[in-house]
Protein backbone atom coordinates (compact mmCIF):
# COMPACT_ATOMS: atom_id res chain seq x y z
CA UNK A 1 0.00 0.00 0.00
CA UNK A 2 3.14 2.47 1.04
CA UNK A 3 4.69 1.47 -2.33
CA UNK A 4 1.22 2.28 -4.53
CA UNK A 5 1.29 5.59 -2.79
CA UNK A 6 4.81 6.41 -3.68
CA UNK A 7 4.25 5.44 -7.57
CA UNK A 8 0.99 7.79 -7.56
CA UNK A 9 2.72 10.38 -6.13
CA UNK A 10 5.66 10.04 -8.36
CA UNK A 11 3.23 9.72 -11.17
CA UNK A 12 0.87 13.15 -9.90
CA UNK A 13 4.31 15.07 -9.53
CA UNK A 14 5.42 13.75 -12.85
CA UNK A 15 2.71 14.66 -14.82
CA UNK A 16 1.95 17.92 -13.18
CA UNK A 17 5.42 19.28 -13.78
CA UNK A 18 5.71 17.76 -17.53
CA UNK A 19 2.88 19.13 -18.78
CA UNK A 20 2.94 23.21 -17.70
CA UNK A 21 6.96 22.43 -18.45
CA UNK A 22 6.07 21.31 -22.02
CA UNK A 23 2.99 23.28 -22.96
CA UNK A 24 4.25 26.01 -25.17
CA UNK A 25 7.64 24.76 -25.29
CA UNK A 26 10.37 25.05 -28.25
CA UNK A 27 10.01 21.47 -28.78
CA UNK A 28 6.11 21.97 -28.56
CA UNK A 29 6.58 24.54 -31.50
CA UNK A 30 8.94 22.02 -33.52
CA UNK A 31 6.66 19.28 -32.67
CA UNK A 32 3.84 21.14 -34.35
CA UNK A 33 5.42 22.85 -37.61
CA UNK A 34 6.72 19.41 -38.72
CA UNK A 35 3.30 18.39 -38.06
CA UNK A 36 2.29 20.70 -40.93
CA UNK A 37 4.86 19.65 -43.35
CA UNK A 38 4.99 16.04 -42.80
CA UNK A 39 2.84 12.55 -41.99
CA UNK A 40 1.36 13.12 -38.57
CA UNK A 41 2.04 9.60 -37.11
CA UNK A 42 5.66 9.77 -38.42
CA UNK A 43 6.18 13.15 -36.52
CA UNK A 44 4.45 12.06 -33.63
CA UNK A 45 6.18 8.82 -33.66
CA UNK A 46 9.38 10.49 -33.34
CA UNK A 47 8.79 13.21 -31.24
CA UNK A 48 7.07 10.29 -28.52
CA UNK A 49 10.11 8.26 -29.00
CA UNK A 50 12.46 11.08 -28.43
CA UNK A 51 10.45 12.18 -25.07
CA UNK A 52 9.89 8.74 -23.97
CA UNK A 53 14.05 7.77 -24.21
CA UNK A 54 14.56 11.09 -22.57
CA UNK A 55 12.66 10.39 -19.81
CA UNK A 56 13.88 7.09 -19.21
CA UNK A 57 17.37 8.27 -19.32
CA UNK A 58 16.65 11.28 -16.88
CA UNK A 59 14.25 8.81 -14.28
CA UNK A 60 17.27 6.62 -14.48
CA UNK A 61 19.82 9.83 -13.74
CA UNK A 62 18.04 10.30 -10.55
CA UNK A 63 17.27 6.93 -9.14
CA UNK A 64 21.21 6.40 -9.42
CA UNK A 65 21.95 9.62 -7.78
CA UNK A 66 21.52 8.20 -3.90
CA UNK A 67 23.36 5.22 -4.53
CA UNK A 68 26.24 7.61 -5.55
CA UNK A 69 25.40 10.17 -2.85
CA UNK A 70 23.58 10.09 0.02
CA UNK A 71 20.12 10.33 0.38
CA UNK A 72 20.16 13.38 2.70
CA UNK A 73 22.29 15.28 0.13
CA UNK A 74 20.19 14.01 -2.76
CA UNK A 75 16.85 15.13 -1.10
CA UNK A 76 18.58 18.86 -0.64
CA UNK A 77 19.64 19.10 -3.83
CA UNK A 78 16.09 18.21 -5.16
CA UNK A 79 14.88 20.87 -3.06
CA UNK A 80 16.99 23.67 -4.07
CA UNK A 81 16.34 22.59 -7.70
CA UNK A 82 12.75 22.66 -7.21
CA UNK A 83 12.71 26.53 -6.20
CA UNK A 84 15.23 27.39 -8.32
CA UNK A 85 13.54 25.74 -11.30
CA UNK A 86 10.34 27.72 -9.65
CA UNK A 87 12.11 31.45 -9.92
CA UNK A 88 13.33 30.47 -13.47
CA UNK A 89 9.88 29.67 -14.45
CA UNK A 90 8.40 32.94 -12.84
CA UNK A 91 11.40 34.85 -14.54
CA UNK A 92 10.63 33.36 -17.74
CA UNK A 93 7.02 34.06 -17.55
CA UNK A 94 7.37 37.81 -16.33
CA UNK A 95 10.01 38.88 -18.47
CA UNK A 96 9.26 36.18 -21.65
CA UNK A 97 9.63 38.14 -25.46
CA UNK A 98 6.13 36.05 -26.69
CA UNK A 99 4.84 33.71 -28.20
CA UNK A 100 4.66 34.70 -31.35
CA UNK A 101 8.53 35.84 -31.58
CA UNK A 102 9.68 32.27 -30.31
CA UNK A 103 7.22 30.72 -32.69
CA UNK A 104 8.67 32.28 -35.29
CA UNK A 105 12.23 31.79 -34.10
CA UNK A 106 11.71 28.01 -34.18
CA UNK A 107 10.08 28.06 -37.52
CA UNK A 108 12.42 30.23 -39.01
CA UNK A 109 15.27 27.45 -37.76
CA UNK A 110 13.17 24.62 -39.45
CA UNK A 111 12.73 26.74 -42.75
CA UNK A 112 16.49 26.89 -43.03
CA UNK A 113 16.94 23.31 -42.05
CA UNK A 114 14.05 22.30 -44.71
CA UNK A 115 15.46 24.89 -47.45
CA UNK A 116 18.75 23.47 -46.81
CA UNK A 117 18.03 19.73 -47.13
CA UNK A 118 15.90 20.72 -50.43
CA UNK A 119 19.00 22.29 -51.65
CA UNK A 120 21.13 19.28 -51.07
CA UNK A 121 18.68 16.88 -52.47
CA UNK A 122 18.22 18.92 -56.06
CA UNK A 123 22.00 19.23 -55.94
CA UNK A 124 22.10 15.27 -55.94
CA UNK A 125 18.92 14.64 -58.63
CA UNK A 126 21.16 13.61 -60.96
CA UNK A 127 22.64 10.72 -59.45
CA UNK A 128 21.78 6.74 -60.67
CA UNK A 129 19.31 4.86 -58.24
CA UNK A 130 21.78 2.54 -57.95
CA UNK A 131 24.35 5.18 -56.15
CA UNK A 132 21.55 6.51 -54.34
CA UNK A 133 21.08 3.23 -52.82
CA UNK A 134 24.55 2.69 -52.00
CA UNK A 135 24.73 5.76 -49.95
CA UNK A 136 21.70 5.23 -47.32
CA UNK A 137 22.55 4.70 -44.21
CA UNK A 138 22.01 1.58 -42.07
CA UNK A 139 19.17 3.46 -40.17
CA UNK A 140 17.69 5.00 -43.12
CA UNK A 141 16.41 1.42 -44.53
CA UNK A 142 14.46 1.32 -41.68
CA UNK A 143 13.26 4.11 -40.58
CA UNK A 144 11.81 7.53 -41.99
CA UNK A 145 13.81 10.30 -42.44
CA UNK A 146 10.96 12.83 -40.99
CA UNK A 147 10.77 10.16 -37.99
CA UNK A 148 14.11 10.69 -37.19
CA UNK A 149 14.37 14.23 -38.20
CA UNK A 150 11.05 14.53 -35.57
CA UNK A 151 13.39 12.29 -33.09
CA UNK A 152 16.54 14.21 -33.02
CA UNK A 153 15.19 17.28 -32.97
CA UNK A 154 13.22 16.70 -30.01
CA UNK A 155 16.18 14.58 -28.19
CA UNK A 156 18.77 17.63 -28.55
CA UNK A 157 16.18 20.72 -27.99
CA UNK A 158 15.10 18.50 -24.11
CA UNK A 159 18.78 18.08 -23.72
CA UNK A 160 19.46 20.19 -20.55
CA UNK A 161 16.43 21.95 -20.39
CA UNK A 162 14.92 22.75 -17.05
CA UNK A 163 12.31 19.86 -17.09
CA UNK A 164 15.10 16.76 -18.41
CA UNK A 165 16.78 18.66 -14.95
CA UNK A 166 13.65 18.57 -13.01
CA UNK A 167 13.07 15.02 -13.78
CA UNK A 168 16.52 13.88 -12.58
CA UNK A 169 15.31 15.48 -9.41
CA UNK A 170 11.83 14.36 -8.58
CA UNK A 171 13.26 10.91 -9.76
CA UNK A 172 15.72 11.13 -7.06
CA UNK A 173 13.29 12.03 -4.52
CA UNK A 174 10.03 9.95 -5.93
CA UNK A 175 9.59 6.62 -6.94
CA UNK A 176 11.18 6.58 -10.44
CA UNK A 177 8.62 4.27 -11.58
CA UNK A 178 5.67 6.85 -10.54
CA UNK A 179 7.94 9.27 -12.37
CA UNK A 180 8.76 7.79 -15.60
CA UNK A 181 4.98 6.99 -16.39
CA UNK A 182 3.74 10.21 -15.19
CA UNK A 183 6.44 11.74 -17.59
CA UNK A 184 5.96 9.94 -20.30
CA UNK A 185 1.76 10.20 -20.13
CA UNK A 186 2.54 13.96 -19.92
CA UNK A 187 4.56 13.95 -22.88
CA UNK A 188 2.33 11.79 -24.74
CA UNK A 189 -0.43 14.73 -24.28
CA UNK A 190 1.60 17.22 -24.82
CA UNK A 191 3.36 15.97 -28.03
CA UNK A 192 -0.37 14.70 -29.63
CA UNK A 193 -1.94 17.87 -28.85
CA UNK A 194 0.89 19.98 -30.95
CA UNK A 195 0.43 17.55 -33.74
CA UNK A 196 -3.14 17.69 -33.66
CA UNK A 197 -3.57 20.82 -33.28
CA UNK A 198 -0.71 22.20 -35.16
CA UNK A 199 0.51 25.65 -35.84
CA UNK A 200 -3.13 27.09 -34.84
CA UNK A 201 -3.28 25.47 -31.26
CA UNK A 202 0.77 26.35 -30.51
CA UNK A 203 0.23 30.25 -31.31
CA UNK A 204 -3.34 30.54 -29.10
CA UNK A 205 -1.47 29.14 -26.07
CA UNK A 206 -0.27 31.27 -23.81
CA UNK A 207 3.49 30.91 -22.88
CA UNK A 208 3.56 33.33 -20.28
CA UNK A 209 0.75 31.66 -18.03
CA UNK A 210 2.28 28.09 -18.86
CA UNK A 211 6.35 29.41 -17.51
CA UNK A 212 3.97 31.71 -14.30
CA UNK A 213 1.82 28.28 -13.83
CA UNK A 214 4.90 25.78 -13.47
CA UNK A 215 6.61 28.09 -11.51
CA UNK A 216 4.06 27.62 -8.63
CA UNK A 217 4.34 24.73 -9.40
CA UNK A 218 8.18 24.00 -8.75
CA UNK A 219 7.99 25.99 -5.19
CA UNK A 220 5.18 24.45 -4.18
CA UNK A 221 7.13 20.73 -4.95
CA UNK A 222 9.97 22.79 -3.34
CA UNK A 223 8.38 23.53 0.08
CA UNK A 224 6.86 20.29 0.06
CA UNK A 225 10.19 18.58 -0.44
CA UNK A 226 11.84 20.99 2.80
CA UNK A 227 9.09 20.23 4.41
CA UNK A 228 9.23 16.04 4.29
CA UNK A 229 11.82 14.06 6.29
CA UNK A 230 14.51 11.79 4.82
CA UNK A 231 13.65 8.12 4.92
Amino acid sequence: MKNMTSVAQGFTKSLAMTVVSEIGDKTFFAAAILAMRHPRRLVLSGCLAALIVMTILSAAVGWAAPNLISRAWTHHITTILFFGFGLWSLWDGFNDKGEAEELAEVEAKLDADWKANTGTAKAGSKDSDELKKQRRTFLSQFFSPILLKAFSITFFGEWGDKSQIATIGLAADENPFGVVIGGIVGQALCTTAAVIGGKSLASQISEKIAALSGGVLFIVFGIQSFLSTVE
